[in-house]
């Protein structure tokens, strides 16, 4: 007696979310310019037209990944502004780095992308220093709550840009030393955030 085997069936959202992933760990080890549609859809376990059902092209693929990366900076200080009056501003900046790091371990693909691949057209170099200035943005935020009004309103934004670029790097060096324990990447990042912000 013959046993057929059913092939489970999924969703579209999740199709579409699994050459997500695929795509941004094959973006991630070879770029975009070293990254092919068929590799994508290989590893995602579907084939090229059902990637284009998805996506019209490696450069939307690559940008929505991009994207989605820019939309998540505000999840990391969501929920946490009002509460800046019962931490200090040590704990403050731990709650929210501590988040940031979750999110780094679990997209490391994003820094690779944002900061080790150099290649794409024109419109992905400037979609990428977008993301850069939005996070750049984020972290302005982050400033003045910390210090409130005792920073002079002119140093906030560049103090921000420090801790943007300092944090990313920091985001790096994690990814290329993963047996490095969290806690001690946070209190790096915290330490960084305090002196950033001493007045």
């Amino acid at each position: 007696m013959s046993v057929r085997l059913e092939r489970k069936r999924i969703s579209a959202p999740e199709r579409r979310a699994s050459v997500l992933k695929a795509a941004a760990t094959s973006f991630a080890q070879h770029g975009y310019a070293g990254t092919r549609l068929d590799d994508i859809a290989a590893a995602a376990g579907v084939t090229k037209p059902i990637v284009y059902r998805h996506f019209d092209s490696k450069k939307a693929l690559y940008l929505a990944l991009l994207s989605k990366h820019e939309q998540d900076f505000p999840t990391f200080i969501a929920g946490l502004e009002g509460d800046l009056g019962g931490l200090s501003p040590e704990d403050f900046a731990r709650a929210i780095l501590g988040r940031w790091l979750d999110y780094v371990r679990e997209n490391r693909h994003a820094w690779l992308m944002l900061f080790r691949d150099s290649s794409g057209d024109a419109e992905i170099q400037a979609f990428r220093l977008h993301v850069s200035a939005r996070a750049r943005e984020v972290m302005v935020t982050l400033v003045a709550a910390q210090v409130g009004g005792r920073m002079p309103p002119d140093q906030i934004e560049p103090t921000a840009e420090l801790l943007r670029s300092g944090l990313a790097g920091l985001a790096l060096w994690w990814i290329d030393n993963p047996q490095t324990a969290k806690d001690d990447v946070l209190e790096v990042a915290v330490r960084l955030t305090a002196a950033a912000t001493a007045v």
